[in-house]
């Protein structure tokens, strides 16, 4: 079984990451996602009018239900829905990637970060405003959406019915992999392991804390999308809080340093630097890590956003725009900054063993424990949080997956098997079966993007008869004022 894993994940590593340069250019590699990536963000940015930046603060007002109208239809509030993709993309990416992303490709790779961020708002703004143009009310009471309906339902309208279910089907596939892998075991194993270290109950009976999180999950995940929602409202809010508070706590210590910092990351953005690979290094470096904190082109969040109660599709891809800027922009910088003026990310440094050895949640651990000596154990209370929140949207991004695939009625297959699989991930190496999942979930991006460059037509139309009604008060006239 384990060679299946390996062999198929080193034909999808090979598909994914094909240097497009093709060894022409001695010393640079551009792996073809990461130029895919970029290439979708670009055009969609430029085709959307820089919606990130002219629809943020309307954005804001939707959030905070200013437009809310007697039309809306959905089953939870846009906050819940936005609060729901978050829990997803908060985590460990935040944590632990960064460090590495600013420990391999230096702290340029911050800047690229933060262009990625930008470009990623525009994809989010595309993918889940296709969520909810397609999305489907089941019989059951649930709401089906994301790329695996944009990519029948839209194609189809295109007259490429074949071409978009067999893409709709690809997708579901990559997603229940991802979900399985990505989103359940190598959360549970990473916070178990955190906790472990914390409380020497649970390294000594990792099987018992399995069973509390998958209890916890279960509960979650049992009582639907609505429920999900009501969690994460809460809970991401209280994550960012501790996290984003103990990151200006030490930039507020270093306050000296960190104009300093700034200029290193913009300097080392634009030159060629050996230590790290150079400015190409750095630009890998920002993008892929940006591609796993906010997982915007992925096609993950739209599953989230589907249900929301609007009456625009637009105005809840609009929302959607807060992911990469909250994820990404806001977070994961503060990560790099408190990396960079540490300094704890020189590879030739006292922590290169860590750099090496991948361990990016220890390294960001010993950089915010050079001032607040017991964040350590506070990293362990907010992996096990981000971990839990990750694993509870995953099982309702995996689950509607499966559910496109199977029918409703067999949903109950897949929560049993995502909650064995938590219990297993807590007590038996997953590596293999993380690595693979890891590769589906990036291959999400394939079937997805293709998928906004073709139907990308019906969202700037809907943007642009949106905007005029914006413009002309007819919208602020339909809301319904509390």
């Amino acid at each position: 079984m384990s060679e299946f894993f390996t062999s198929i994940n080193s034909i999808l590593e090979a598909m994914l990451f094909f240097d497009i340069l093709f060894g022409l250019v001695e010393g640079t590699t551009i792996p073809f996602l990461v130029a895919w990536l970029i290439i979708g963000g670009v055009y969609l940015t430029f085709k959307m009018n820089f919606v990130g930046f002219k629809y943020f603060k309307h954005a804001y007002h939707i959030i905070i239900g200013r437009y809310k109208t007697k039309d809306d239809k959905g089953i939870i509030p846009p906050f819940g829905s936005l609060t729901t993709a978050l829990s997803a993309t908060v985590g460990l990416g935040n944590i632990a990637g960064v460090a590495l992303a600013v420990s391999l490709g230096g702290p340029g790779a911050t800047f690229w970060m933060i262009v990625a961020g930008f470009l990623g708002m525009s994809l989010k703004f595309t993918e889940v405003t296709l969520s909810l143009q397609h999305r489907e009310f089941l019989k059951d009471g649930t709401v089906m959406g994301g790329a695996m309906e944009y990519l029948s339902k839209g194609l189809a309208q295109k007259g490429m019915p074949v071409f978009g279910k067999y893409l709709a089907i690809l997708f579901a596939i990559f997603m229940i992999g991802g979900a399985i892998g990505g989103g359940n075991t190598f959360q549970v194993s990473q916070a178990v392991s955190a906790i472990g270290q914390e409380v020497s109950f649970f390294d000594e009976n990792p099987i018992v804390f399995g069973f509390i999180i998958a209890s916890f999950v279960g509960f979650v995940i049992i009582g639907g999308v609505s429920r999900i929602a009501s969690i994460t409202e809460r809970l991401v809010p209280v994550m960012a809080i501790i996290y984003v508070g103990a990151s200006l706590w030490i930039l507020g210590f270093h306050y000296d340093k960190i104009a300093y910092a700034f200029g290193l990351i913009f300097t080392e953005a634009f030159t060629s630097n050996a230590l790290y690979g150079g400015i190409i290094g750095s630009l890998v470096q920002g993008f892929q890590r940006a591609v796993f904190s906010s997982e915007a082109g992925i096609g993950s969040s739209p599953v989230a956003h589907a249900p929301a109660k609007t009456k625009y599709p637009v105005r809840q891809g609009m929302v959607a725009l807060y992911e990469p800027f909250i994820d990404t922009i806001v977070i994961c910088t503060m990560t790099a900054l408190v990396i960079i003026i540490t300094g704890v990310y020189d590879p030739n440094g006292a922590y290169a063993g860590l750099i090496n050895s991948r361990e990016g949640a220890a390294l960001t651990a010993v950089a915010y424990g050079t001032v607040i000596s017991w964040f350590p154990a506070i990293l362990s209370v907010c992996i096990a949080l981000f971990a839990f929140s990750t694993m509870i949207s995953w099982a309702y991004y995996g689950e509607r997956a499966w559910v496109y695939l199977f029918g409703s009625k067999y949903s109950i297959i897949y929560k049993l098997l995502f909650l064995s699989l938590t219990i297993i991930g807590s007590v038996v190496s997953t590596d293999i079966l993380v690595n693979f999942s890891f590769m589906l979930l990036l291959a999400m991006a394939l079937p997805n993007i293709l998928g906004l460059f073709i139907l990308s037509g019906d969202v700037k139309k809907d943007l642009v008869d949106y905007d005029k009604k914006l413009k002309s008060g007819e919208l602020d006239k339909e809301a319904i004022r509390d």
